[in-house]
């Protein structure tokens, strides 16, 4: 069966409850929550319960959605990729990839940012996506350029966090880059 949301190695699916514990474990290291800009207070296990459950009563799409990242060898949730900031009008809209270190070098960011590219270019008539990755993020910054993204700029001294002002750099892709590097996906 041929899925638009199955990859290789991952699938994307929708939040369920129970990844709340996966949820949970992405922002344990603040290191990690600080590459995605997100470092906050500790929340409870029932703060994490709370949260997930509400993503999961949500209906799928609309102008921003979250997946999960899942292995397709032992269904463990990987992490998260999102989509945000959509703009129909102009035809762009950011995402992001969140993977837990467990599962990090073995391509799964990749292919999950792969398979919402064709996604949002082929289904919903998107022509650019764009991406923000903090200057020190080496990483991030490999990723995205692995995957055609091309540096349009760069915000300097933007964000402040561990007691420092750090560069953020800005990266697009367009449809026709996308598709110059990937299949179109097929009617059957």
């Amino acid at each position: 069966m041929s899925d638009l949301w199955t990859g290789k190695n991952v699938r994307l699916r929708g939040v369920e409850p129970e990844d709340w514990e996966g949820f949970r474990d992405l922002t344990r290291n603040t290191f990690d929550a600080r590459d995605a800009g997100q470092v906050e207070p500790p929340r409870s296990a029932e703060g994490f319960r709370s949260w997930t459950a509400e993503r999961a009563g949500r209906p799928p799409g609309g102008e921003a959605f979250r997946l999960v990242v899942e292995v397709l060898a032992d269904q463990a949730f990987a992490g998260s990729v999102t989509v945000g900031e959509t703009d129909s009008r102009a035809g762009r809209f950011r995402t992001g990839v969140e993977i837990a270190r467990g599962h990090r070098r073995r391509g799964y960011a990749a292919e999950a940012n792969r398979l919402v590219l064709t996604y949002m270019f082929a289904e919903q008539r998107f022509n650019k996506c764009e991406v923000e990755v903090h200057a020190f993020n080496d990483a991030s910054l490999a990723l995205y350029r692995g995957l055609g993204f091309v540096e349009e700029g760069r915000l300097r001294q933007h964000e402040f966090f561990a007691g420092a002002y750090h560069d953020l750099v800005l990266l697009g892709i367009t449809a026709d880059e996308h598709w110059a590097a990937h299949p179109r996906p097929t009617l059957r």
